[in-house]
């Protein structure tokens, strides 16, 4: 059995009999961080929504901490006092590393794209990420996805902040996860293109996934636009909705 508790934007928490695995942490209050849009979508500052009431229960069970990369709204203050006061082993990006390990984290594993290592009695692999469509992506920095397997747990793809790539359609076509968690909130700043996929390709990664999707990083930052019902009523209008789960902040879905 695997549970999934989405907790707040990205952060995540992968539950097996034995591991509970946090990914991606925000843990910091409710607006700590500054808008990140102006005038684009309404400015608020961020996180827009708290984090959830069973956080604390969750969170002293935590065992292992994946983080895909360095933006705030992926692993801030709150979460790397956390991290180093419980001396969690953090699995990382080979280019994110030394700024973690700088900070404090136990970083026990970096991994490359495309490289494979043993994790928890299975394997975990970095996969590519481009954060943005166009120049944007070059400001943005590195970004590091993940595909997990287990003992006698369905497959995960983590696709963390990224658009619809060369990368992406290998991991599903070839990898065929049976379980894919999927950023969909069409992240935008001010200027630029869009930070993540485009509705068109997600609907386009959810109709190719040959599993099941948990769509996330919605409705919990400013630059975050799309919310869980207009992805619902997209997701209907192309007869999707039984590929897909859209969880509530602190819900947690069973997975057999």
């Amino acid at each position: 059995m695997l549970k999934i508790h989405q907790i707040r934007n990205a952060t995540i928490i992968l539950e097996t009999n034995q591991e509970i695995i946090l990914v991606d942490p925000m843990l910091g209050k409710q607006g700590f961080m500054p808008s990140f849009t102006l005038f684009r979508h309404k400015a608020k500052r961020n996180p827009t929504v708290p984090l959830p009431q069973n956080i604390d229960s969750l969170l002293d069970r935590v065992t292992h901490c994946l983080i895909t990369h360095q933006h705030p709204d992926h692993i801030d203050n709150a979460a790397v006092g956390f991290l180093t006061q419980r001396n969690i082993p953090v699995v990382c990006s080979i280019k994110d590393e030394k700024a973690f390990k700088k900070q404090g984290l136990n970083v026990v594993q970096a991994l490359k794209y495309w490289e494979r290592q043993p994790f928890l009695g299975g394997t975990i692999e970095g996969i590519p990420a481009k954060h943005g469509y166009g120049f944007v992506s070059k400001l943005m920095g590195n970004v590091i996805g993940f595909f997990i397997k287990l003992p006698n747990q369905p497959s995960i793809y983590l696709s963390s902040d990224t658009i619809y790539t060369e990368a992406v359609e290998k991991v599903i076509h070839t990898y065929k996860p049976d379980i894919s968690v999927l950023a969909c909130g069409a992240a935008q700043f001010d200027v630029f293109g869009l930070l993540i996929m485009n509705v068109k390709d997600i609907v386009k990664f959810i109709r190719n996934s040959p599993g099941k999707v948990i769509a996330n990083h919605l409705e919990s930052i400013n630059h975050c636009p799309l919310t869980r019902r207009e992805l619902r009523d997209i997701l209907t209008k192309q007869g999707l909705t039984n590929k897909v789960f859209i969880p509530e902040d602190g819900e947690a879905i069973a997975i057999d």
